[in-house]
């Protein structure tokens, strides 16, 4: 069991704040497993459904009746499988004085609940959970993190082995179930062989047309299947920075598999010596030190961006809150240099500070504002936003 004291710290501030609080995040991801940790902490009565347990279901077949009279806290736990329980929240959270707070548990984005953005604009607040990261672990198992990803139930496993076989078990799964209770009408050895697909492009900038002709069918088409594995939490789109200079810029996303266990689960990589010896082994790293990164620092969604022009200059991770804006440079390499790219970036961006992430064991400065920091040392060296 790995206590997750940042995420309880944050849960416990977005309920005093809000009446009702989204916990987001993919399947496996840890989200009923944090509620269950919360509750033993809280002295106010707590009442939990489970919109996969069909007693729970049957509790719920008149809602408003089910709901109304209870106080203190109320927990959902999978809403996106009754979207018909949003018009209730909405109703309920709007009683004053309210004599509870609502907290929802969804394995889908905000977009992909369409019923909860239009039922309870104003009045919800979504908090996106991650795997487990790096200050929860420890950077002493780093490398075990990248290699099995954060999904729990991967990275606690005994074995490699049991941990890749934990991970099939999941994607398989998801395919099969999560996607068409989401929604998503498509076949799961369609959807199986584009996610390979894309696992492929890990870290590189999308290009509807290449894959379109790769997978034999329209750009619109492709488009719309990585709109939704990430609109389930299983893609990262990373977006694109316009600039206001002279030289072209890029305009469409970087993609990536956003745990890295299932990014190497596509790619068929069980052990850490397959990984070390794939060709993607550097994309993978980069996605994985960028999520470790962003949750760090604590950067929403939309504060984060890479930045590439079309005659090679580029940054992989740009972070812009109010009027500063923090570069970070993925290298996996133990001697970190400053490379005319990155002068670029500083110049043309008026980046505040670039910090180059790397694979070695120091932390040392490179030129004014440019410092080369070991993804180990992330969390004492580079302090949350």
């Amino acid at each position: 069991m790995i206590h997750r004291k940042k995420e309880l710290i944050e849960l416990d501030g977005l309920l005093k704040r809000h009446r009702v609080v989204g916990i987001i995040g993919a399947r496996q991801v840890g989200k009923s497993t944090l509620i269950e940790e919360y509750l033993k902490t809280v002295s106010v009565p707590t009442h939990t459904f489970d919109m996969e347990n069909p007693d729970d279901q049957a509790r719920l077949a008149e809602p408003m009746l089910a709901l109304k009279g209870l106080t203190g806290l109320v927990v959902i736990d999978e809403i996106q499988r009754h979207p018909d329980l949003f018009p209730v929240l909405r109703v309920l959270a709007d009683r004053k004085p309210n004599p509870a707070r609502f907290l929802i548990l969804g394995s889908a984005s905000p977009e992909l609940l369409r019923q909860s953005s239009e039922s309870l604009a104003g009045r919800i607040f979504y908090h996106e959970l991650g795997g487990l990261s790096l200050e929860e672990v420890g950077v002493g198992h780093g490398d075990k993190l990248w290699l099995r990803g954060g999904l729990p139930l991967s990275y606690l496993a005994r074995t490699h082995r049991e941990s890749f076989e934990n991970r099939t078990g999941y994607v398989r799964t998801f395919l099969e179930k999560d996607l068409p209770q989401l929604g998503i009408n498509v076949s799961a050895s369609t959807m199986r062989r584009f996610w390979t697909m894309l696992a492929h492009y890990h870290g590189q900038t999308w290009n509807s047309s290449e894959l379109a002709r790769a997978f034999g069918v329209a750009d619109t088409t492709v488009r719309n299947y990585l709109d939704q594995l990430t609109a389930a939490l299983v893609v990262r789109q990373l977006q694109p920075w316009h600039e206001n200079i002279s030289k072209r810029q890029v305009k469409s996303p970087k993609v990536y598999i956003a745990d890295s266990g299932i990014l190497h689960t596509l790619l068929n990589l069980p052990e850490p010596a397959d990984l070390n010896a794939h060709p993607k082994s550097g994309a993978s790293w980069e996605g994985f030190a960028i999520d470790q990164i962003i949750r760090h620092l604590g950067a929403r969604p939309e504060e984060c961006h890479f930045w590439a022009t079309h005659t090679g200059a580029e940054l992989d991770l740009l972070i812009v809150r109010g009027r500063k804006r923090y570069g970070f440079e993925i290298k996996r390499t133990t001697a970190p240099k400053i490379t005319p790219s990155m002068r670029n970036a500083l110049q043309d961006l008026k980046l505040t500070t670039l910090d180059i992430i790397h694979a070695g064991e120091h932390t040392f400065p490179l030129a004014e504002n440019v410092r080369a920091v070991p993804l180990n040392h992330l969390l004492e060296d580079i302090a949350p936003l």
